[in-house]
């Protein structure tokens, strides 16, 4: 049963910040078990319950990170992550290309919400394709998330694809699209009521992730009408 972070994990991820190297991390590897690894597979599970049973036709299905980076894709950087996250999403082979809801932990920060790891242009272009097509129903989810304490984020094309008026241009002109919440590391990520906090949210963009989801599902631009 998730109980909660601890500042204890909280303080090992600034340690692997700090000393990206497998040395420290063997001599702290027990600290990173006990104290990300477990509750985060702990929590994970419980919403990954949750939501199957809140939505048993989704199929939901769980992913926990790793703390070992990709040995191919170091760039330079340590052989450890400083931020750990899990996932919730349908199965699906374009796993990096489909939306997910997540929950991430960092040193300085927590968060969580839904969206794209890596839209594909194709999928982009279908999303802008059903704007200019119909607005009102991503309309009505833009109004809802305006009075909400998520916030829009993805990276913005450098030249606007078009304007789809004030409301919609964020969703409009972004390579990626993603929903999330952050806090700092303190409050509610220490206790029990993460859990809750987290499910209530997920439970809250469920129609966005469903938006989300249907969009590499619509006819190619070319061939919409």
């Amino acid at each position: 049963m998730f109980q909660g972070f601890t500042q204890g994990a909280v303080d090992f991820l600034w340690g692997v910040k700090f000393n990206n190297e497998r040395a420290w991390f063997t001599a702290h590897k027990q600290e990173y078990l006990e104290l990300l690894d477990k509750p985060l597979r702990e929590l994970s599970a419980q919403l990954l319950a949750a939501m199957n049973a809140a939505y048993p036709g989704e199929g939901f299905q769980q992913h926990v990170s790793r703390i070992y980076r990709d040995a191919r894709r170091l760039h330079g950087r340590g052989p450890y992550k400083d931020n750990l996250w899990l996932v919730v999403a349908r199965p699906n082979e374009d796993h990096l290309g489909r939306p997910a809801f997540y929950f991430e932990i960092a040193p300085n920060r927590y968060g969580y919400g839904c969206g794209f790891w890596d839209m594909s242009p194709e999928t982009a272009a279908k999303h802008r394709a059903r704007i200019d097509r119909d607005p009102k129903p991503l309309a009505a989810l833009a109004r809802k998330l305006n009075r909400s304490k998520f916030t829009l984020y993805g990276e913005e094309y450098k030249r606007a694809r078009g304007d789809a008026g004030k409301l919609l241009n964020p969703w409009y002109n972004r390579k990626n699209l993603g929903i999330s919440y952050e806090d700092n590391c303190e409050g509610v990520l220490f206790t029990p009521a993460l859990y809750d906090d987290i499910l209530e949210g997920f439970r809250f963009l469920m129609p966005f992730y469903r938006y989300f989801d249907s969009l590499p599902g619509d006819p190619a631009p070319e061939d919409a009408k």
